[in-house]
């Protein structure tokens, strides 16, 4: 990974109307952990050296969570909602001394560090990169208007022509920009019909001082952004998905996959054999299994690490002292 100091910068400030909830948005959980945990987790093993993440005017649930998580983060707060330069520019302080800046919202918890260090990677040759996405249905995303190998515009839907909105790359709104970029952030406008500074005008800024400007593809799951309950349920199902797949490739058996549910910090070690219907919360691992295997049967795993087995008849079981967790006789 390039030597070069990066700033990430998390925008978090979103009400989350469409939640209907109390909460923040970024703090509802996604495997037991709020979503921007998992966001900030990706932009440190992307290589951001400073991170900072900004939020509104009602904010404690989340400040809570950067302070008590120990998560050396700034945190910065959009007063009023401007759009999306005006909240990047609400961290305007940390660009001090930064060769690049990621840009990355709190409610895209599926975002990998792979991605990040792509973007990353590309910065060596250009000014801007931007990630997009080829959604199933394009619907009304902002359209990434390419020509050649430059990034020219990112079109949104309302005024994109029947030819540009007939195309599929779409902009997944995750940005990286080199410090000469970071300048022309100050030339953003507000003439639009909202009034409102717009991170994705930095693309024609960029263009119009000469700047190398890039689109690079992700997969439409990794970045999907959480508005809804609906959509907080499909990132639940791809989360899972991606963590029964990674415990399979690890060397733990899952007799029923979709019928095991892991928390963010699940950790199965070899060999172990996981029956059906079970659910492991926040804080559970299970070792390395010698054999005759462990196995873990259907119920609820608390906190604690299972390094024994015991065994009642011929079945060999993980070793639990947790209230929910249910075994049938041998």
């Amino acid at each position: 990974m390039s030597k070069r100091s990066c700033l990430a910068i998390i925008l978090a400030a979103g009400e989350g109307t469409r939640m209907r909830s109390d909460t923040p948005k970024v703090m509802h959980p996604v495997g037991g952990r709020p979503m921007l945990g998992y966001v900030l987790d990706a932009a440190r093993a992307a290589g951001a050296g400073r991170m900072a993440v900004v939020v509104g005017p009602r904010a404690d649930a989340t400040r809570r969570f950067v302070e008590s998580n120990k998560i050396s983060a700034a945190i910065h707060q959009q007063r009023e909602r401007l759009g999306t330069a005006h909240a990047v520019l609400a961290a305007r302080k940390e660009l001090a001394g930064q060769d690049e800046v990621l840009v990355l919202y709190g409610d895209t918890p599926l975002v990998t560090s792979k991605t990040l260090k792509r973007m990353r990677r590309a910065l060596a040759r250009a000014d801007v990169v931007v990630l997009g996405f080829r959604p199933a249905d394009p619907a009304r995303y902002g359209r990434l208007i390419v020509d050649g190998k430059q990034l020219v515009a990112i079109r949104e839907f309302n005024d994109a022509t029947p030819a540009e909105r007939a195309i599929d790359l779409c902009n997944a709104g995750v940005m990286a920009f080199t410090a000469a970029a970071a300048r022309l952030l100050g030339k953003i406008g507000n003439a639009n019909a909202k009034g409102e500074y717009y991170l994705t005008d930095l693309v024609e800024l960029a263009n119009a001082s000469g700047k190398t400007v890039v689109a690079l593809e992700a997969d439409p799951q990794e970045v999907l952004g959480v508005d809804t309950r609906m959509q907080l349920a499909v990132a639940e199902r791809l989360f899972q998905t991606r963590a029964r797949r990674q415990a399979m490739e690890g060397g733990a058996t899952l007799i029923d996959p979709d019928s095991v549910f892991f928390s963010y910090d699940t950790r199965i070690g070899r060999d172990v054999v996981v029956e059906p219907h079970v659910f492991f919360g926040p804080g559970v691992s299970v070792d390395d299994a010698a054999p005759p295997r462990p196995q873990v049967m259907n119920g609820a795993l608390k906190d604690g690490e299972f390094s024994k087995a015991i065994k009642e008849g011929n079945l060999y079981m993980v070793v639990v002292d947790s209230i929910g967790f249910h075994t049938s006789d041998a």
